[in-house]
């Protein structure tokens, strides 16, 4: 998941580094780039994430690779972390790096941290994912999109820009284990604070009919929800904006930090009617470097899409809030 750090965190040698960066207070919606530039900015928070659910191996991963910018910061700092979970044992490894020195450029896409790489050949090459227990190799299957509107958040939160793949064809191993199937990637960037100033919901879902669709409702620390939105993403990874969506969450877990995780929610819009269920409950994670408890696991999906029968699989993502 995606956050900023406690800055005390970062070592004496990225303090004493060279000159800092310029960073920008504004994200301009209007003004974004192409859905192929997943390089860096200059904005306070940015990351890169990967997931998927393999329902037939038994497994969910993702990881996520975090660039801040801080005037405190001569350079940017980065962190990263990782999750797999065994859906048929119900263990959860969730591993994270300290902050620190980290790399990000493109094109083409190269991103480091720790050892931990996400890196291309050339700009139209596969990715290879090289992060602890994940060995990835990854195509992608769809074309790069920009999430309708463009952005998540509202004034009130901050906003990030937001363009991704949402389906990427992979080969390798996850905690050694020979894998093959489909991931998400999603690249995010702008001002908001999450945890503190914004906090949010988040689905992404692969249909078995080949089309995929993305649910983000955003909300303000003490639950007002500001901004509700959702994109579907058809074969050729053309991306449009779902009308008239509304979440309704039901079932709740709570986690061991006190804050409660719908497990179930029905996702409407004119264009789909979407039972989303957890897998396994338990899947709260407590992140040492950004105080952050989140939830994040696999979902399985059923319902209707466009009229017809619908069902598929996906990864959930629930910020609680911070930690004490």
């Amino acid at each position: 998941m995606r956050l900023i750090p406690t800055l005390r965190l970062l070592p004496l040698a990225l303090l004493l580094a060279a000159c800092a960066p310029v960073i920008e207070s504004n994200l301009d919606t209007a003004r974004l780039p192409a859905a192929t530039e997943f390089g860096p900015h200059n904005h306070r928070l940015e990351w890169w994430y990967l997931s998927s659910a393999l329902p037939e191996e038994g497994l969910a991963f993702h990881w996520a690779i975090f660039r801040v910018l801080s005037p405190d910061l001569p350079v940017p700092g980065f962190f990263s972390n990782v999750m797999v979970t065994d859906l048929k044992t119900g263990q959860v490894t969730f591993q994270e790096l300290k902050p620190g020195l980290g790399t990000a450029s493109f094109p083409p896409l190269n991103l480091g941290h720790g050892g931990w790489t996400l890196t291309q050949d050339t700009v139209n090459a596969p990715f290879k994912l090289e992060a602890g227990p994940l060995k990835l190799r990854l195509t992608p299957a769809k074309a790069p999109m920009i999430h309708p509107p463009g952005f998540s958040g509202a004034p009130e939160t901050g906003f990030m820009a937001y363009q991704g793949i949402t389906r990427l064809n992979f080969t390798g191993e996850v905690a050694g284990r020979p894998v093959q199937g489909q991931a998400w990637f999603d690249h995010q960037w702008g001002t908001q604070v999450p945890g503190r100033s914004g906090v949010w919901d988040w689905f992404s879902i692969q249909l078995d009919n080949g089309q995929d669709v993305m649910v983000y409702r955003t909300r303000t620390p003490d639950g007002r929800v500001v901004q509700v939105i959702a994109s579907i993403v058809d074969a050729q990874g053309v991306a449009r904006a779902a009308t008239n969506v509304t979440l309704e969450p039901a079932a709740e877990w709570t986690g061991r930090t006190g804050y409660r995780y719908p497990q179930s929610w029905r996702l409407k819009a004119d264009e789909f009617d979407l039972t989303v269920q957890a897998v396994r409950a338990e899947q709260e994670l407590l992140s040492q470097t950004t105080r952050i408890a989140y939830w994040e696991g696999a979902v399985q999906v059923t319902g209707t899409f466009q009229g017809g029968l619908a069902a598929g699989q996906g990864m959930m993502e629930i910020v609680g809030g911070t930690l004490p």
